[in-house]
């Protein structure tokens, strides 16, 4: 046998042994989602504790608290230190839910595992964005998105085909993810790191043998560039995911306990809406990304989703209503605001905070689905689910808006040309001589 990391990964191979980390993101929550209903049944659970699992999940907080620290480790000591760790996190987790007899190990193995996930998400679409062509970047950045479609349809199709098995099929459902994590860990422990990330540090420890280094964090929030970025980011990502993000988890227990489908009915609808996101993940992100106007292809998607909503919210449970809902959603969040947020997020930021100021984002994101989890089963057990429909949409338009109207330029265009672009300089090269500069140029592009 060979010794772990011998081998090289690269190419696609690392593209893809990365992006799973969206795989086990998004099949951490539908398998906790397609669960739900089984566990609240076996474990006797009420609406606050359906929440507080929801909230402290990988879907939530758990994955906010996960990012945070992920993010600034990633750009401190490199992306691929994260991949030595954070799935060995998450195969503990995992192992936990799925051999849990009561709720303190399901709520613990739930928060691990969030923890897990989310310091894995933003070195994936950091490291995938630093190591693609730039002129194949959306292809590259979509292979997350890709992966992040699949592990809700391979989750969903199991929980179908283990349906007869209770809740025991959810346990072998988690033992999957727990197969298909330590394969990927063993992969990605051949990754070399990111180019230009060893560029970037070799460039800050020279600012800081001669004491011109300025403090990353302050740059984040005090050049009106980043601000501006940071504005597009939030709003597209935590406004669609308030609602993604809900359904994520909660639409199986939607589909059961409003709709009066049965568990097997909810999890094929869902197989089939995210087999939808597969097919349109790669025939429009991956193949048309690079080249056609992202501006347009986010609108399209953003009207979808509304659309979508709309239908589900106003015109009852039906299937006419339903397959219409899935078909639009479905197709739309393939080429949608999480796409674009992995693709725009990690093309806006400079090298040396890049990934901290994706696990910023993420954490203020999943923090809003946490409390947004918390209190929508309450909302909907009192106020019924139309009133939730309805801030589903309101959610669903900021983010339309705020993406069509500040949509980045930055298609063909690599990330050192974006950095030059945006700030001035090159991986951190003179930096502190061009921080007045930068708030200069952005005061410009708004006259």
């Amino acid at each position: 046998m060979a010794k772990i990391g011998s081998k090289s990964t690269t190419g696609w191979k690392a593209t893809i042994s990365v992006a799973m980390a969206n795989y086990i993101e998004a099949g951490s929550i539908i398998a906790a989602a397609s669960s739900l209903t089984m566990w609240q049944a076996y474990l006797h659970l009420n609406s606050l504790t359906v929440g507080l699992l929801s909230a402290l999940s990988a879907n939530a907080f758990g994955a906010a608290i996960g990012a945070l620290f992920g993010g600034y480790l990633c750009d401190k000591y490199g992306r691929k230190f994260i991949y030595a760790y954070d799935l060995l996190f998450y195969m503990l987790g995992v192992l936990l839910i799925a051999v849990s007899f009561n709720f303190s190990m399901l709520l613990i193995g739930t928060i691990i595992t969030g923890v897990a996930v989310g310091a894995g998400v933003p070195a994936s679409w950091t490291y995938i964005a630093e190591e693609a062509p730039h002129s194949k970047r959306a292809a590259h950045v979509g292979t997350a998105q890709l992966a992040w479609s699949t592990g809700p349809m391979i989750t969903f199709l199991l929980a179908v085909l283990l349906t007869p098995l209770g809740l025991l099929g959810s346990r072998i459902i988690f033992l999957h993810l727990l197969v298909i994590a330590f394969i990927t860990w063993y992969i990605r422990q051949g990754l070399s790191e990111s180019t230009i990330w060893k560029e970037g540090k070799k460039q800050a420890e020279k600012e800081r043998n001669t004491k011109k280094t300025s403090s990353t964090l302050k740059d984040l929030f005090s050049l009106k560039v980043n601000r501006q970025a940071l504005f597009l980011l939030i709003g597209i990502y935590l406004f669609w995911n308030l609602t993604a993000g809900a359904m994520g988890y909660f639409m199986p227990y939607i589909y059961q306990n409003v709709g009066g489908l049965t568990g097997e009915q909810a999890n094929l609808l869902q197989a089939f809406l995210w087999g939808l996101t597969v097919l349109t993940t790669y025939l429009v992100f991956m193949k048309l990304g690079d080249k056609f106007s992202r501006r347009l292809l986010f609108g399209i998607g953003a009207i979808m989703g509304i659309a979508a909503w709309l239908i589900l919210t106003y015109t009852g449970m039906n299937w006419f209503s339903l397959f219409a809902f899935v078909i639009l959603w479905g197709s739309a969040a393939g080429f949608g605001a999480q796409a674009f947020y992995g693709l725009w997020g990690s093309e806006l930021f400079p090298t040396k905070y890049r990934a901290g100021a994706q696990g910023f984002i993420y954490f203020l994101v999943r923090f809003g689905i946490a409390i947004w989890s918390f209190i929508l089963p309450t909302i909907m057990d009192t106020l019924g689910f139309k009133v939730a429909g309805i801030v589903m949409i309101v959610f669903l338009v900021i983010q339309c808006i705020i993406g069509i109207a500040l949509a980045p330029n930055t298609k063909g265009k690599t990330l050192q040309e974006i950095e030059e672009e945006r700030f001035g300089f090159n991986n951190g090269k003179n930096d502190h001589m061009n921080i007045q500069n930068v708030n200069m140029k952005a005061e410009e592009t708004n006259m």
